[in-house]
């Protein structure tokens, strides 16, 4: 028997090299898993639309939506929710984070872009109306902070608070007020005020970043091989409780 097609789902973006990192996703768990069809869809900006890719998928096969998205929101309770539900045999996975692997990836752009412990680090995520996706990042700074000693503060590119501009201003107060220091060391001299870019690959969002005024933005997640690692575990959980 076939394994259920697996409908790797994005946001979609009008970034070229957004979606070719996307796409590259795509073909990494499909690398992982030989023999597993993984079909393209978003939930906006870029076609085809997850509904024509649900509604295409023949009868008598099985499918599973897997969001490639970082935490829950609009688009998985709503989109993502719906077109599983106008079809049979489809299943909806839970989107990639937050995970404590994403938490040692933003680790690993900090460290790239070399931040100190005297940093204050803001995590910018996309943002979303549903308070769900906060919590999701609420959770996933929690998870940054048991690796690195540095101010950590959550923040967002549209639909909730505080605005990524909004925290930079906020902690470049704080910095000129000597009010920012790691836990680990008390602070010699004044820290930058650097982005954490929470986003899965260029696009709109992450061109933003670097309009807020902080010292620096790292890149964003892809490429690396864990966001497929993820894919392929959101895929099997769901259907093992299906099971």
């Amino acid at each position: 028997m076939n394994s259920p097609i697996m409908i790797a789902c994005a946001h979609g973006t009008s970034s070229t090299q957004g979606a070719a990192e996307v796409n590259a996703l795509r073909d990494g768990i499909a690398a992982l898993r030989p023999g597993l069809e993984v079909r393209e869809a978003y939930v906006d900006v870029q076609q085809p639309g997850l509904p024509d890719v649900v509604t295409a998928v023949a009868a008598g096969e099985s499918a599973v939506v897997v969001p490639l998205l970082l935490s829950v929101g609009y688009h998985v309770k709503v989109d993502i929710t719906r077109a599983v539900r106008s079809r049979p045999d489809t299943l909806a996975a839970a989107p990639l984070g937050p995970d404590p692997r994403l938490a040692a990836l933003l680790d690993q752009r900090l460290r790239e872009a070399g931040v100190t412990e005297s940093d204050a680090v803001i995590l910018a995520a996309a943002g979303s109306s549903d308070p769900t996706a906060s919590l999701n990042v609420e959770a996933l700074a929690e998870q940054l902070r048991a690796l690195r000693p540095n101010r950590i503060v959550p923040a967002y590119g549209a639909s909730a608070k505080p605005s990524v501009p909004d925290a930079v201003a906020a902690l470049r107060a704080e910095v000129a007020a000597g009010g920012v220091a790691s836990s680990a060391a008390e602070s010699s001299g004044a820290g930058r005020v650097v982005i954490a870019s929470y986003l899965l690959a260029p696009g709109f969002f992450h061109d933003q970043l670097a309009k807020a005024g902080a010292d620096l933005v790292t890149e964003p997640l892809l490429p690396s091989p864990v966001l497929a690692e993820i894919a392929l575990e959101r895929y099997d959980a769901v259907l093992g409780a299906g099971a």
